[in-house]
């Protein structure tokens, strides 16, 4: 599993797809017309480049898409960059704060929900299945 090709080391040389370049200037156009439109709201002059901005991204995003293409790339890869930071991040997070409380929870109470608390008494731990399952013939072409 230490291949540079798997799915948790990231992209693997696997292209970053992305969206068209009309739309993505379009949607830049749109959020530089808003931040602009908030600026000069508030009477900060700072609003004028962030306009000429929003012009440029809709004029070319309507006229000559082709202009935005190294700008929509690097737009992806800043997205799969964060996504990359980002992810382990707020899974970690959400583990730590909420499975692991709850798990010592139930640890506390004596709850054992998959069954794996050692008991020396038994002489299986096979479950029998009540009632029995599909007929094992059944499965000779699993995958």
């Amino acid at each position: 599993m230490t291949s540079g090709k798997h799915h948790e080391f990231g992209a693997g040389g696997i292209p970053i797809g992305t969206p068209s370049n009309r739309s993505f200037g379009f949607v830049f156009s749109a959020a530089f017309a808003v931040w602009a439109g908030y600026l000069a709201y508030h009477g900060k002059m700072t609003f004028l480049p962030v306009a000429c901005l929003a012009a440029f991204f809709g004029v070319a995003g309507a006229c000559d898409a082709k202009l935005l293409t190294p700008l929509n790339r690097m737009w992806m890869r800043l997205g799969h960059l964060l996504g990359l930071i980002v992810a382990p991040i707020a899974l970690g997070i959400l583990f730590f704060a909420v499975i692991s409380p709850i798990a010592a929870l139930a640890r506390a109470i004596g709850k054992d929900f998959l069954h794996i608390k050692r008991d020396v008494t038994r002489s299986s731990y096979w479950i029998v299945r009540q009632p029995p399952g599909p007929d094992a013939a059944s499965m000779h072409q699993q995958f």
